[in-house]
């Protein structure tokens, strides 16, 4: 299952994404995390110090050598220079799979199960089976000629060509607001989870979320934040009915993680380990549907094709579809179906 964080900024994204993915680690699930907002915290929110967090290699850096490897032997790809952010697979492409070793692994992860525990046996107790991706920050030479979204086509290339079984799950930790529509990213999850605190402001943030999402029948879910007091909820749950799954009450563990504190999810509230619980079994029940993920994938890259990588590729980027390649079967082989 794939699942997407979004929110307004400040809401609490990453704190929900970091307590989500211990969560489902606690539970034994392999996890790939990929942190996708302009700021990155997901790193730190996990437990790692603000040093190892910055010197993970981001994906953007490999961003060419990630596409000459996915491209694979796909004749409709003839060079990685023709490959852009939305291409989707093909026949003779190299698809990702959880549990099989790729370049990536040594290019742009941190694999919280190899990581030095010895040295430190608290800092990675509860997260093994985890792995963490970031996009990357913007440096100097970003200022003011790039978007952030020149960041993240990287991330949504792994995306295309990731193949996810049962029991397995991506938790990406997205950029704030509206900004997740910039690209066909928010596309690619199974379910996306929208942080909204109990204002007006952020509930105008989730219905403009919605309104979107609506339109390609991306399935939304609300959790609330900074739960203080039983009116927060209910206020809350006034605005969203069943779309609201629950809401995180004011926990001193969390305050503890956010003061750079390490804590392991026993020290969560039993209340905030229940929503937990029931954000995952949510999150399970949404059906998979690799048929139209494909069709979103081929809409986007026609939209992109026309609107801005025709022109810069040189050549018609739309012929990049393969008409005759399927994810479904690749999915049914991983399924062992």
């Amino acid at each position: 299952m794939r699942i997407a964080f979004v929110g307004k900024g400040g809401s609490g994204k990453t704190t929900l994404s970091s307590l989500f993915i211990r969560h489902l680690a606690a539970a034994s699930a392999p996890v790939l995390a990929i942190d996708a907002d302009i700021n990155q915290h997901l790193g730190t929110a996990l437990g790692l110090d603000e040093r190892t967090a910055a010197g993970i290699p981001p994906l953007s850096r490999f961003t060419r050598a990630i596409k000459d490897y996915l491209r694979g032997d796909n004749p409709r790809i003839p060079s990685a220079a023709e490959m852009v952010k939305t291409t989707p697979p093909g026949t003779g492409s190299r698809l990702l799979r959880f549990g099989s070793p790729s370049p990536l692994d040594d290019w742009c992860t941190y694999d919280f199960s190899a990581a030095d525990a010895a040295a430190d046996e608290n800092a990675t107790v509860d997260l093994a089976g985890v792995r963490l991706m970031v996009t990357g920050v913007f440096d100097e030479s970003d200022l003011g000629v790039a978007c952030y979204h020149s960041k993240v086509g990287a991330a949504e290339l792994y995306l295309n060509h990731l193949i996810d079984g049962p029991g397995e799950y991506v938790v990406m930790d997205m950029t704030a607001g509206a900004d997740a529509f910039a690209s066909g990213l928010f596309t690619r999850f199974d379910a996306t989870l929208l942080v909204v605190e109990p204002t007006r402001k952020s509930l105008s943030v989730y219905h403009q979320y919605r309104e979107y999402a609506d339109e390609y029948g991306i399935v939304v879910h609300a959790v609330g934040n900074k739960i203080t007091e039983p009116g927060d909820l209910a206020f809350l749950r006034g605005e969203l009915g069943d779309a609201l799954i629950g809401g995180l009450t004011f926990s001193r563990a969390v305050r503890a993680q956010e003061r750079g504190e390490r804590i392991s999810l026993e020290q969560l509230e039993p209340e905030n380990r229940t929503l937990l619980a029931d954000l995952q079994r949510r999150v399970d029940e949404v059906p998979k549907d690799w048929a139209r993920y494909t069709e979103l994938a081929h809409h986007f890259h026609v939209k992109n094709a026309h609107s801005w990588a025709n022109s810069s590729v040189g050549k018609d980027v739309t012929t990049q579809i393969d008409p005759d390649f399927s994810l479904v079967d690749h999915m049914a082989v991983v399924s062992g179906v």
